[in-house]
């Protein structure tokens, strides 16, 4: 989906609810941005050590990294979230192929362009849409004045912020 639209907020909800039926668990959030900033050893590093529970692993190269995630969670039931991927560098070293985690694994991946899915065989997939006019409106409100109610002397630009949103979350907690 679009930027914006919500894809992290639902994607942590999901693992929220979800995670608890899990060996393992890794929220691995913007990353796009740390991958450029902090290169993808160092999300491969984050990986092992959440799901691990170990305060160290030590990776010096992305093939390395990419070895011992399959080696130590091939056995381990994990969900896994990678948000924001936009390169498909970033999921060949970090989720390689299904046969790297446990039965019943879970990997949910945010992102921007659908073509990256494609290209790593992701079977199933979700487009996230942006809200509808009322579930707007609800939003905006909810965001500006911390109540569900609002005076009908602001319904005039609530209605017009709505329509210039387009239904975009990101964009109420913003005009909120």
């Amino acid at each position: 989906g679009m930027g914006g639209v919500g894809k992290t907020t639902l994607a942590l909800a999901l693992y929220n609810s979800i995670a608890y039926h899990f060996d393992g668990m890794c929220f691995l959030e913007n990353v796009r941005e740390n991958s450029q900033k902090y290169g993808l050893v160092l999300l491969q590093n984050s990986l092992l050590c959440k799901i691990l529970g170990k305060e160290e692993v030590q990776i010096v190269g992305v093939k390395e990294g990419s070895s011992q995630i399959q080696q130590r969670l091939r056995q381990k039931r994990v969900l896994l979230i990678l948000d924001d991927i936009d390169e498909y560098e970033q999921l060949k070293a970090i989720a390689g192929k299904p046969d790297w985690f446990g039965r019943g694994s879970r990997i949910i991946i945010t992102t921007r362009n659908k073509h990256l899915l494609t290209l790593h065989d992701i079977e199933k997939t979700y487009e996230v849409q942006g809200l509808n006019k009322e579930e707007s409106l609800d939003l905006l409100i909810w965001k500006a004045f911390k109540t569900d109610i609002v005076s009908p002397r602001y319904v005039n630009v609530l209605t017009r912020a709505v329509s210039y949103a387009s239904g975009f979350p990101l964009a109420f907690k913003v005009l909120g």
